[in-house]
């Protein structure tokens, strides 16, 4: 059923997507060649890189999944922030100056200088599909919130969005996605605030009640510290968010390109830090957020029927008559219908005259995000696919239109993708299962890459062909036979990149030295 939007916040929204558009068309004036659509022609502050990389980490998936999270489970998931300072420490070190002494556009050229094409080739196979399931997951966030704010359907809002954010982004370039993110990661903090101060505001008792329902139920626990790495304890999403922040600020393009884009080495570093000091106790407070909402629904578990039923209805094929889902939505957990519950309490609780403020929060989220995703992937495609294979000579103009009309078509198939999950579960664990798939392979070849000079072109292929059929073998367990299950995957799905990662990186050491116990001695 069609929402009413008060008109005043419904100005606030059309505000903030006309200043986005008009964000586009300011820097569109200065993009007219390569360089300055893709590095800004190195000319960004250190601080507004920070906000930008911040900005791109607080994404949907962090402001509606990390709360469902919490809703459903505890404060596991904060461990991932947990793991973000010493992979940022290795990136600030070792993969900044690396990037910034090659001075390649694309994080991927150098898979070729060192193993050849092929490696190139699948490590930039291994971004796109990343960023599809990132772009997809944002989408699909996005259009989760908004469809209970305005009841259009979360297709119809995915492309509107989607529509605007390519507009801006194909016209102003990586300027405009960076400043555009500096204002985005102002008002979705703000966003967050806002919306912790509204739950507190209504929750009978106050923080003090909060507190005692989440040390009541555990809400707060970061996650059993046993050596078990079959569920997701503390050392599971340690090792996963560590390896997965490793391939962020290491080999990921959406942040390797913005090294390029500042004056000076030392002011890289800088944003990388200030990256990770706003996102270590804003990712917290998206947790305080969740278990906040969790002590209210408790007070008020009447309120919780809707989303129930709503998450029942989306699990359930149309058409299903009401007294099925009616059954279904009873057996519901809270884990199971986490990521709807703020969606649904804004709804219900924000007072009018707030409403465009969270919207335009909501939207600063996901945007930030897709708009990376979308220059970063046109980047690579350009550099890495067009003009190594069809125009190695392209001109300036030639990879200008190569540039547009990547942006264009990776914004589409985005947005594609996010049609395409809307009915998951948790946007949080789809999001990071899908990373972890994709990202094992090429982060294992990459540190294989930098750390040893013994390995050549094909002990690298072997090594990578290896840590795909493991990946495989991890990600599906059910192509393993029932008479052969003793031999399927039990450890957890966050596991993949860590297990593929050291798979790829620890055979690749290992081939030289194997070749050379074999080697014939000379006499």
């Amino acid at each position: 059923m069609m929402k009413h939007i008060p008109l005043f916040d419904l100005l606030i929204i059309l505000a903030y997507m006309v200043a986005m558009v008009l964000t586009g068309l300011w820097f569109s004036r200065k993009g007219k060649n390569a360089d300055q659509f893709t590095r800004a022609s190195g000319s960004i502050p250190g601080w507004a890189i920070g906000l930008s990389i911040y900005a791109t980490f607080l994404s949907s998936n962090t402001f509606l999944g990390v709360p469902g999270k919490a809703f459903g489970s505890n404060w596991n998931a904060f461990v991932f922030s947990l793991s973000m300072p010493l992979a940022a420490w290795i990136g600030a070190k070792y993969f900044i100056p690396f990037y910034r002494k090659t001075g390649e556009v694309s994080a991927y050229t150098h898979f070729e200088h060192r193993f050849g094409p092929w490696a190139r080739t699948y490590a930039v196979i291994c971004f796109l599909l990343t960023q599809f399931a990132r772009m997809g997951s944002v989408f699909f966030g996005i259009a989760l919130s908004l469809q209970a704010f305005t009841g259009y359907s979360m297709a119809a809002i995915i492309i509107t969005v989607g529509v605007v954010i390519i507009i801006y982004t194909v016209l102003g370039g990586i300027e405009a996605v960076i400043w555009t993110e500096v204002v985005q990661a102002i008002i979705k903090t703000l966003g967050a605030v806002l919306i912790l101060g509204l739950v507190v505001s209504k929750m009978p008792g106050g923080v003090s009640h909060i507190i005692e329902i989440g040390q009541r139920d555990g809400k707060f626990s970061l996650g059993s510290f046993a050596p078990d790495f079959t569920t997701s304890t503390f050392w599971v999403v340690l090792l996963y968010g560590f390896f997965i922040n490793l391939n962020n600020f290491g080999i990921d393009q959406t942040f390797v390109q913005r090294y390029l884009t500042t004056t000076t080495e030392k002011e890289a570093e800088k944003s990388l830090w200030l990256c990770v000091k706003m996102y270590l106790p804003v990712s917290l407070l998206f947790l305080i957020i969740g278990a906040s909402l969790y002590a209210f629904y408790q007070v008020h578990p009447e309120l919780t029927d809707t989303v129930r039923l709503q998450s029942a209805a989306e699990r359930l094929p149309v058409g299903a008559s009401q007294d099925a889902i009616r059954q279904l939505a009873g057996s519901l957990k809270p884990a199971d219908y986490g990521d709807k519950v703020m969606p649904n309490f804004m709804v219900t609780n924000i007072p009018t005259g707030m409403v465009g403020l969270i919207i335009a929060a909501i939207l600063s989220a996901a945007m930030s995000t897709i708009s990376s995703g979308m220059n970063s992937s046109a980047t690579v495609f350009t550099e890495d696919i067009y003009k190594r294979y069809f125009k190695k000579n392209a001109t300036d103009r030639q990879t200008m239109g190569s540039l547009y009309i990547g942006t264009f078509v990776f914004g589409v198939v985005g947005i594609a993708c996010g049609v395409a999950m809307i009915g998951v579960k948790s946007i949080l664990d789809l999001w990071w299962e899908l990373s972890g798939i994709f990202a094992a392979g090429m982060l294992g070849l990459f540190l294989l890459g930098i750390s040893s000079r013994r390995t050549n072109n094909i002990e690298a292929f072997v090594a990578t062909i290896i840590g795909i059929l493991v990946i495989v073998w991890m990600t599906f367990p059910s192509l393993i036979p029932d008479e052969q299950s003793a031999l399927r995957n039990i450890l957890h799905k966050n596991m993949i990149i860590v297990i593929g990662t050291l798979t790829i990186f620890l055979t690749g050491l290992l081939l030289p030295k194997i070749k050379t116990m074999f080697k014939p001695q000379s006499l």
